[in-house]
């Protein structure tokens, strides 16, 4: 629907340019939460929680304990394989905050740091041992997603449905992992202790849960 609006220059595509006016701001902390998104900080955070996940399941005997790392790293190669073709099809202008350019929709930056932290934070989640561990991390996802948002529409960067648009984009995939992973949601490994082994790993026939 969203994208649909924004070609068809529908009455949804004037009010995000009449809530952009409003929020548009431009100063160097905008830019920084924007900087969040970007490839070369997210990305990295990402192949840390990799190379983590990866260590430990093979260190626990864990049963297929190269899927998950496997699988995020797969889902966020699909960013701008899915982004980039979008961005030139709707060749949408950019901001009065910007030159002129297009190709603005939807936001690389946002899709680029829900799919990061997103995978990150559900991959961890298994390994963590309590519940106000996994909270922390869900929470600091959260934070960071939301701030690289603010970032963009307050520097100008995007407008408000570009952003909205890739967290659209981002919950498919992220819903994608997990029904690969065959894991739940994370508020739902909030309300639970993760599953674990007699010897308090997880299962090598199950992997972590």
């Amino acid at each position: 629907m969203i994208t649909w609006q924004v070609v068809a220059n529908g009455p949804l595509l004037r009010a995000d340019e009449r809530i952009s006016r409003a929020l548009v701001h431009p100063d160097r902390a905008s830019e920084l939460l924007a900087d969040l998104g970007n490839f070369q900080i997210a990305v990295p955070v990402l192949a840390v929680a990799l190379a983590y996940v990866a260590w430990r399941g093979r260190a626990t005997g864990t049963d297929r304990w190269w899927l998950p790392p496997l699988a995020g790293a797969v889902l966020m190669m699909l960013v701008p394989v899915l982004v980039v073709p979008l961005k030139e099809l709707i060749d949408r202008p950019g901001t009065p905050a910007v030159p002129p350019a297009t190709g603005y929709y939807p936001s690389g930056h946002t899709a680029t740091a829900m799919v990061a932290y997103g995978t990150a934070t559900l991959l961890l989640l298994p390994w963590l041992r309590s519940a106000n561990a996994r909270r922390a991390v869900v929470v600091a996802a959260a934070v960071l997603n939301l701030a690289v948002a603010f970032g963009l529409v307050r520097r100008g960067y995007h407008w408000p449905l570009d952003v909205v648009a890739s967290w659209c984009l981002g919950t498919v995939l992220l819903t994608a992992l997990t029904l690969v992973l065959g894991r739940p949601s994370p508020l739902g490994s909030l309300r639970g202790s993760t599953r674990r082994s007699s010897a308090g790993t997880p299962s090598s026939s199950t992997g972590p849960s």
